[in-house]
């Protein structure tokens, strides 16, 4: 989809007041305005995670005006946030407060280095008190809304949407209706086992988990001492046909294809859209050997099954928010 096409689909309807799209990762904070005249504005920078744990929330809503002045829309005419965040969600009072492994360092303790003991990041409770209306969902279940409504999910009632970016996570629909659970953290397959490790830790204080194993901040923890200081190191190794980088690539790709199988085994997908920035920049790599760890293994489930690129790109956080808040 073009960069053209998808401002189009960004538009909201003449006179409609505009909203504020926030997009929360491990690594950075998005956060843009929508309006009749597309997603505007847009702001970045790195997750807040020091001093309180309030801390990302006043981030987000300082943002949120740096945006508006950027877009030259005025501050009080926001009708509505859309809040687009890693996970977990904790509720406190019915409110979202997060307790994301990447971002809170009371988890899993000093050994994973984060410059805070947060057990929780407050959310939800601050924008509340800030914007009229505010929408707080896991970032899998909003990038699963935005690219069934506008990308590569359309007219999918068994679906799931995957991120393999920071963290991995992902939305899930069975049926048409969008799974959510309990406090809202349906979809964290990140956090779950596919093969024995002893020795990648988690951010959540779990060790050997797929997140652990395979996620962006992943790759320099257990591959630096191979040279493969991030991911853009890896696969460059990878595409010069260097041994060691080819038979790390091969083994992010068996936990991912054993990630993936579990799923459709699970809920009978049709479609799987992948996107984030690990698999994004390195789709070429990545999408034949994944598509071929599935393929055939218990037909019954996987036969008929699509792996395919989300269709918004690289901007499917920005539309993730606004799914969230629009109709």
């Amino acid at each position: 989809m073009t960069e053209d096409s998808l401002d189009m689909l960004a538009r909201l309807p003449p006179g409609s007041a505009p909203v504020a799209c926030v997009d929360i990762g491990g690594t950075k904070v998005a956060v843009s305005v929508a309006d009749a005249q597309g997603i505007r504005g847009k702001v970045s920078e790195p997750t807040a995670k020091e001093g309180e744990n309030g801390a990302l929330a006043a981030q987000i809503i300082r943002m949120v005006a740096a945006s508006c002045a950027a877009a030259g829309v005025r501050l009080e005419h926001i009708a509505a946030v859309g809040v687009a965040s890693c996970g977990p969600f904790v509720l406190r009072d019915g409110l979202v407060e997060l307790a994301a492994p990447n971002i809170c360092g009371g988890l899993a303790g000093a050994a994973r280095g984060l410059p805070n003991d947060w057990r929780t990041a407050l959310l939800e409770a601050p924008l509340k008190a800030a914007f009229p209306i505010v929408r707080v969902e896991n970032d899998g279940v909003g990038a699963l809304e935005a690219e069934r409504r506008w990308g590569a999910l359309q007219g999918q009632s068994h679906c799931a949407y995957v991120t393999w970016s920071t963290g991995i996570g992902m939305g899930l629909c069975v049926d048409g209706r969008v799974l959510r659970g309990k406090n809202g953290n349906a979809g964290h397959a990140g956090h779950t086992f596919v093969s024995d490790n002893d020795d990648a830790l988690c951010g959540c204080g779990m060790v050997g988990d797929v997140e652990a194993l395979v996620a962006g901040n992943a790759i320099p923890r257990r591959f630096g001492a191979l040279g493969f200081q991030d991911s853009a190191a890896l696969f460059a190794a990878a595409r010069a046909q260097q041994p060691a980088a080819l038979e790390v690539v091969d083994g992010l790709c068996v936990v991912m294809g054993r990630t993936l199988f579990n799923m459709a085994a699970t809920l009978d997908l049709q479609r799987i859209a992948i996107g984030g920035s690990v698999f994004w920049h390195n789709q070429d790599d990545l999408l034949p050997r994944l598509r071929a760890f599935v393929a055939g293994k218990l037909p019954a489930l996987t036969d008929g099954l699509e792996i395919v690129p989300a269709g918004l790109g690289e901007r499917v956080g920005d539309f993730a928010a606004l799914a969230l808040v629009t109709e």
